[in-house]
């Protein structure tokens, strides 16, 4: 990481399909060694069999309630004052919060075994549109360990 400068940020693409910047970061977050139609017909499947089992309107929507209810805003650093090690609570930017959920979306969606990709991906876009699952739980155990250190924030840099 460069000391000298920070790095500017790029403009997300849009997916060709639903013409969303965040569609496309989760077929980038699902695609492996470079194989970007196949993540495009993983996350293009998955939407669609979500739309199908809420059936409430429109696909991009519902993949932004899920992320909505996944994306954490709060969570802990660690900072290193006077030879101690405290966990320190700070907000997340936005780009991270959805990187964080996007990536704890895939992780979730892959440790499901006995399903393909398409079906446990939109099981996880299901339990989290719904507010349940192990990325909520997730989301909500980064919540209480800030909470738990919130004494600490005052040593925020």
């Amino acid at each position: 990481m460069s000391r000298r400068n920070r790095a500017e940020k790029r403009e997300a693409s849009v997916d060709p399909r639903y013409n969303s910047a965040l569609v496309s970061q989760l077929i980038n977050r699902v695609m492996q060694r470079g194989k970007k139609t196949i993540a495009q017909r993983i996350v293009y499947g998955a939407i669609e069999r979500v739309s199908e089992i809420l059936a409430k309107g429109d696909p991009v929507d519902l993949l932004l309630g899920s992320l909505e209810n996944a994306r954490p805003k709060l969570e802990v650093k660690s900072r290193r004052v006077g030879g101690a090690t405290y966990q320190v609570p700070v907000e997340i930017p936005y780009e991270r919060q959805v990187g964080l959920a996007f990536r704890w979306m895939v992780d979730a969606a892959q440790s499901r075994k006995g399903q393909c990709m398409k079906d446990a991906l939109a099981q996880e876009l299901i339990d989290s549109y719904n507010n349940t699952g192990a990325i909520v739980r997730k989301k909500d155990e980064m919540h209480r360990m800030a909470q738990a250190n919130r004494a600490f924030a005052h040593l925020r840099w």
